[in-house]
């Protein structure tokens, strides 16, 4: 049975730059709808809309007597319009490959249906009131779009002949290999316990009174930086035993994690002493972004090298 993509693949061919243009798009995308559910939650919007999927009972979009907290909170809603119609590209560049690419097209509808459960965790947080407990399997679902995004991305940019990056010149140790892989699930759980520290926090996400998780903030904090110095030693570990003469694409993608979780802890250090300002936790939590997506690239091309 033959589908719309595939009678327009029938007709029409892109070049292998569309698709990794798209897939970029996706990326980036995906790393501003967390900040922007970053800013829901610390401008006490997230009960903007009271309800989903309409704003209301009665209405879509917010009704002006709803002010600025409502506004905001559609807004993020309406960006995952946005984000839809950025996936929805990739995947259509990806099907309309002369050389096709298949392992780039299922990342493509990976992220298209972790999408739609995003938007569903996101519905369910609403109905739950903000528990913190959905909060935070809401940003774990956007760093999964993230994760399935720049897989898609290094799968786009490394596919077969075209590939727009080199391999590296020489495999790398296999101690590399086994550290990228520690590394990758540090920072995973590093992720996780920062969730914490936001449900044990003060930003709650509504300007009124909701529950916090059970936890005592500066124990889950002080976790939450020796996971992050422990991240560092890997890094550092990885690089040291790169090959000094493979100025490879495994230490660029090094050297760039080991910055930002540098950047990191500076605006960390910051929201410890300035009690929380807005500015630094949405900084933050830009940076975690970064820092998830470049120790998944660490991982990825390490991996990539010494399966060459």
């Amino acid at each position: 049975m033959q589908t719309p993509l595939s009678w327009l693949a029938g007709r029409y061919s892109l070049e292998p730059k569309s698709v990794r243009l798209a897939s970029l798009a996706s990326v980036v995308a995906s790393i501003a709808i967390v900040v922007t559910g970053g800013i829901v939650r610390l401008t006490g919007s997230g009960l903007g809309c009271p309800d989903w999927p309409m704003c209301t009972a009665d209405t879509l979009a917010p009704t002006a007597q709803m002010g600025l907290h409502g506004a905001i909170e559609f807004s993020n809603r309406l960006f995952t319009g946005v984000l839809c119609v950025v996936v929805g590209w990739a995947i259509i560049t990806a099907r309309l490959q002369k050389n096709p690419m298949p392992p780039v097209l299922r990342g493509s509808w990976a992220q298209f249906w972790v999408v739609i459960l995003n938007a569903v965790v996101g519905g369910i947080t609403v109905w739950m009131r903000l528990s913190p407990y959905i909060v935070a399997a809401h940003f774990l679902a956007a760093m999964l779009l993230l994760s399935t995004a720049v897989i898609t991305w290094e799968r786009a940019r490394n596919h077969g002949p075209t590939r727009l990056e080199p391999r590296e010149s020489m495999p790398l140790p296999p101690r590399c290999r086994a550290a990228s892989a520690v590394l990758l699930a540090v920072t995973a759980l590093l992720v996780v316990v920062g969730t914490l520290a936001t449900g044990s926090g003060p930003h709650a996400g509504d300007s009124s009174g909701v529950q916090r998780m059970p936890f005592d903030w500066s124990l889950i904090t002080s976790l939450h930086g020796t996971l992050a110095v422990a991240t560092l030693g890997i890094a550092g570990f990885i690089l040291s035993a790169l090959p000094n003469d493979n100025p490879g694409r495994a230490r660029q993608k090094t050297v760039f994690f080991l910055a930002v979780v540098l950047a990191q802890g500076a605006v960390g250090m910051v929201q410890s002493l300035t009690s929380l300002p807005t500015l630094a936790v949405v900084l933050h939590l830009f940076g975690s972004t970064l820092a998830w997506a470049g120790a998944l690239q660490v991982h990825l091309t390490i991996r990539a090298s010494n399966s060459a």
